[in-house]
């Protein structure tokens, strides 16, 4: 019975050891082409709830990689840059030997999601797939004048250091097109994952969307790419999207008129089902 239950992937590790101390936590259920998804900040791969089961019930097999700091997962002190968060899911993708999948990512997700796909060429994935992505750079730059200036980021970094629960509580107002977008069980429940990050992987986040550029980067990726993006968000502005959409040759931008930051969970029908219909084409 034992080696039954182990062929048909159902005691799938929880956990990998992608370097010694460090074991990140890894939904990894269903069976079918694989779809990898990562987090936004400061949340864990436990945001794809509403996701999960769905693309279950779908064939596909999901991998939801929670960040070294976040979550479940391990939270070492050190380096917490994007490239860092690269070598993490190769690891995983190269020890779960997975090819051909779909990489999707939320907000600084989708920003590792993006440095992945254009430094990174091994087949593992053929489909990149940006929710409210932190691209190509959060904060404002000379000749970018969008999104946030990046003194507005060093004061949610002072604020962390201060009282992180009223950062996580001002960010909580913002997260949707209004307050009351989402019901109150929802907010505590997206509050209950984003305390669970350490403070230091808080800050460290939050340097890394600061200071991170990823204008150069979009060039380089060659994929199919599908953008989806509220036009109503406020942490991620639809000015990215649109800089995506142009410096990403193969790309096509969904936009979802009602959302803010979170069309996973304002927008859920028609969030899981884009990303289906795209995870499905051609594959």
């Amino acid at each position: 019975m034992g080696k039954e239950i182990m062929k048909s992937g159902l005691q799938r590790a929880e956990y990998h050891e992608v370097e010694k101390n460090v074991r990140l936590h890894v939904t990894d259920a269903g069976e079918g082409r694989a779809i990898v998804l990562l987090h936004g900040w400061p949340l864990s791969d436990d945001m794809y709830e509403y996701q999960y089961n769905e693309l279950i019930n779908h064939n596909f097999r999901v991998i939801g990689i929670t960040f070294r700091g976040y979550g479940k997962s391990d939270k070492p002190y050190g380096n917490y840059s994007y490239d860092v968060h690269v070598s993490d899911i190769k690891f995983i993708l190269n020890k779960l030997d997975i090819n051909n999948a779909v990489l999707g990512g939320f907000s600084m997700g989708g920003a590792i999601a993006v440095r992945y796909a254009s430094t990174i060429d091994d087949n593992r994935i053929s489909k990149l797939a940006l929710f409210s992505a932190a691209a190509p750079s959060w904060t404002q730059r000379e000749n970018f004048p969008f999104n946030l200036p990046k003194s507005a980021v060093n004061e949610l970094i002072e604020l962390n250091y201060k009282d992180r629960p009223k950062l996580l509580s001002n960010f909580a107002k913002i997260f949707s097109a209004a307050e009351t977008s989402l019901n109150e069980g929802i907010g505590n429940w997206l509050n209950g994952i984003c305390i669970s990050a350490s403070s230091y992987a808080t800050v460290q986040g939050l340097m890394a969307l600061r200071d991170t550029d990823l204008r150069n980067d979009l060039v380089k990726i060659k994929i199919p790419t599908l953008i989806m993006h509220g036009k109503k968000d406020k942490i991620c502005s639809f000015d990215l999207a649109e800089q995506m959409k142009a410096g990403i040759s193969d790309s096509k931008l969904v936009a979802f008129e009602n959302s803010g930051h979170s069309a996973f969970l304002e927008e859920t029908e028609k969030f899981n089902s884009e990303l289906i219909k795209f995870a499905k084409e051609n594959s």
